[in-house]
């Protein structure tokens, strides 16, 4: 079996976000990048899959500038047997992204496709689900457990009731939570290694697919800074704050 795991480069989560000047945007410039910390859940489930004898090969895929394969290198350094990068420096939207994961598929041919349920830049959610609807395969989003057999994969996913347990046939798509396991860091022999695997690059023209922006940012504000709250000494003290300062009954 083949697994394809798909990697985002981002600003790393413990970086304090910092918005331009202009409002145009998220400051990037000498900002500390890694990968998608949903996706180095997805790497690692791929990576335990293959040390049970489930698959013989994982492939990473990633959209992005030519840095990302920088984030190709670690998901290898952890384990992964290669990697694709589709190199474009425009900003890519789940819609795009799913069309050209599309392609990759089609040219792979892999048994599961292993997703981070979101990024933590844009927070789409949206990826995984397009994907499965392209390419009419069945999906299991939000998976907090994932275990597989000959044709099919079961997953526990989590929903607002708690959890729920459900079979997916084979090929499919799994979008992966935060609970699902906990990602290994590479070794500095697997760090050394990972440059000498293949990755071929690859452009978005080869898979047909105009990664032409469809929405438009018209600006960038940073949230309020929050205010201090009070306490009360009774609920209609409460009331009374709620209905005749805040305004809110």
């Amino acid at each position: 079996m083949k697994i394809l795991v798909p990697v985002k480069r981002v600003v790393d989560y413990n970086v304090k976000i910092r918005v331009k000047p202009d409002g145009s945007g998220v400051e990037l410039a000498n900002v500390k990048m890694s990968m998608n910390p949903f996706d180095e859940i997805s790497v690692e489930e791929a990576l335990r899959l293959k040390e049970a004898g489930k698959a013989e090969e994982i492939v990473i895929v990633s959209i992005g500038p030519a840095k990302a394969e920088e984030t190709i290198r670690t998901a290898l350094a952890m384990g992964a047997d290669r990697g694709i990068l589709i190199e474009t420096d425009e900003a890519v939207e789940p819609l795009a992204v799913a069309k050209l994961l599309k392609g990759v598929v089609e040219a792979e041919g892999p048994s599961l496709v292993i997703v981070g349920k979101q990024a933590i830049d844009d927070d789409s959610n949206q990826t995984g689900q397009m994907l499965a609807a392209l390419l009419g395969w069945g999906q299991a989003t939000f998976a907090s457990k994932l275990e597989l057999s000959a044709d099919k994969a079961t997953v526990t996913r989590e929903v607002d009731g708690g959890l729920q347990t459900i079979d997916v046939k084979l090929p499919a798509i799994v979008t992966t939570d935060l609970r699902l396991n906990e990602p290994r860091y590479a070794s500095l022999p697997n760090i050394m290694k990972a440059k000498k695997k293949p990755l071929d690059k690859k452009s978005p023209a080869d898979f047909g697919v105009d990664v032409a922006a469809r929405l438009k940012v018209l600006k960038t504000e940073e949230p309020e800074g929050r205010k201090a709250g009070i306490k009360v000494k009774s609920v209609a003290e409460l009331v009374d704050k709620l209905k005749n300062e805040a305004g809110v009954l």
